[in-house]
């Protein structure tokens, strides 16, 4: 057999190679260290990461980690999301017409998507190959995808090559996808099947998809580093001959001499100085969607203006499903990634990692969750979130703080246009459930001291309005009997009387 990560298994006698291989499992959950020219080196070390990580090789399943709803925000949010079409049309007919499944992971293991043979989905679902279940090593030991992630590399687990006992009926073949900008992991795509079902050439195939899948991200890497270029093309005039480098948000010089400057430049948390890997000190000139570098400060006055500030605009009033627009570009965004936009702009200033934790979880948060949310949220904001604290660092334009201005302004009609319903109706954040109460109350208390028939009616025509006892009564009260809006609220309160 060879000792590769596309890992094919060449054995002359497959029954004969996963015997011995179980016994080779039993030593290994006994800690022993087992020695022998079958067992690649991959699996070996992915085992000792696994048991170092206390994994228990008599697991039943792998872990759920995320209900239906949380997972499906997620999916909408995620950028594998626009890979999915693509990875889909190579590999599901195939996978579905061979008894297999497919399946699709973020960066931690997460379950995002899984499609397939419906016969191999039910017997999938007994051990959590599913959506929303985890499969890194640190939760479920040696697997195709966790080790894909862990390794950075295709590979294909066969069997008794699992460290979890229960999946030993299993194999599967795993590729992980990196996002070619930043370098970092976005998730892995996967092709799983009962031992003997799937072949370990499938790696192959797998591989070839996740490297479509990349290609992919790079044209559209290129058609926004070309972008960058022309937008910036009068700042690099301006540095009169003197070295410079045009660099991306995730710190690739695109523009400028990559013998002086490298491919990549490691950007700092704070400041605008960069150290480069020969020992110089280089400068930073914020560009609002990118950088300018260079030796030394300006010494012919300021460089031209930078294009202005981008507008982020957040529509989070009344959403069922709150909506965002950066440029007028619509994003897509999942609930936890709209919480920290809406704590973020109401906190211009800027908040720690542990600020935004306590706020959006209570006692039982954590700092590591929210900087991995950052992160995920930093690949469709780009630097419009700065850090160190972190905040916005762009021209925000909310509905809900155009509604906390009027109530400022203390004048009931542009009040009652301006509401559209509860702050993110759906969220459990201690922070914006207070912040959506009060919103709530002072727009009623506002309203029911000086509004118009025309605000109440406005009013009662939310979701939170429309049952609200006291403004049906004033409706009630101020419009003409055979009004039409009296008439409602005369049967609203009939039915909410019988209730």
């Amino acid at each position: 057999m060879r000792n590769s990560h596309l890992s094919t298994l060449q054995v002359p006698d497959l029954e004969a190679y996963s015997v011995r291989l179980r016994r080779l499992h039993e030593a290994a959950v006994n800690g022993e260290r087992p020695r022998s020219e079958i067992l690649r080196s991959l699996i070996s070390a992915s085992w000792r990461r696994s048991l170092d990580a206390g994994v228990d090789p008599e697991a039943g399943s792998a872990p759920p980690v995320s209900g239906w709803d949380e997972i499906r925000e997620t999916r909408a949010a995620h950028p594998m999301s626009a890979l999915l079409p693509l990875i889909t049309g190579t590999l599901l007919e195939a996978a579905a017409q061979s008894d297999q499944i497919l399946m699709v992971t973020d960066a931690q293991g997460r379950v995002l998507w899984r499609d397939g043979s419906h016969r191999v989905m039910e017997r999938a679902d007994r051990v959590g190959l599913a959506d929303g279940f985890l499969w890194s090593e640190e939760a479920i030991g040696t697997n195709g995808m966790g080790t894909a992630l862990a390794t950075r590399r295709p590979v294909h687990v066969f069997s008794a090559e699992h460290l979890v006992r229960v999946l030993h009926v299993w194999s599967c073949s795993a590729a992980p996808i990196i996002d070619p900008d930043s370098g970092d992991l976005l998730g892995c795509v996967d092709v799983s099947g009962t031992a003997r079902a799937l072949h370990p050439a499938t790696v192959a195939l797998v591989k070839t998809t996740a490297r479509l899948a990349e290609g992919h991200l790079t044209l559209r890497m290129l058609e926004r580093d070309e972008r960058l270029r022309n937008r910036h093309e009068r700042q690099l005039r301006a540095l009169r001959g003197e070295p410079g480098a045009l660099v991306t948000p995730t710190g690739r010089v695109i523009a400028g001499d990559v013998r002086q400057w490298g491919h990549r430049v490691r950007l700092p948390e704070t400041g605008d100085r960069v150290l480069l890997p020969d020992g110089r000190t280089a400068f930073l000139d914020a560009l609002g969607d990118g950088f300018l570098l260079r030796l030394s400060r300006p010494e012919h006055g300021p460089l031209p203006a930078p294009e202005p500030a981008p507008v982020l605009s957040l529509s989070f009033l009344g959403a069922e499903h709150p909506s965002a627009h950066l440029d007028g570009v619509r994003l897509t965004l999942s609930l936890r990634h709209a919480e920290i936009l809406a704590l973020l702009a109401l906190t211009p200033q800027g908040m720690t990692a542990d600020q935004l934790s306590f706020h959006l979880y209570g006692d039982a948060g954590n700092p590591v969750t929210i900087r991995a949310e950052i992160h995920r949220l930093r690949t469709q904001l780009g630097p419009t979130i700065a850090a160190k604290p972190y905040r916005l660092a762009c021209t925000v334009k909310a509905d809900f703080l155009e509604l906390k201005r009027l109530l400022a302004a203390d004048d009931a009609e542009p009040v009652a246009r301006a509401y559209g319903g509860p702050l993110l109706p759906r969220s459990e954040a201690p922070a914006l459930r207070r912040e959506r109460e009060e919103l709530e109350g002072q727009v009623r208390a506002r309203l029911l001291l000086r509004g118009s028939p025309d605000d109440l009616w406005s009013y009662a025509e939310t979701e939170h309005g429309k049952n609200d006892i006291q403004i049906l009564e004033r409706l009630v009260a101020t419009l003409p009997r055979h009004d039409h809006r009296a008439v409602a609220a005369r049967i609203r309160l009939a039915g909410i009387s019988q209730a």
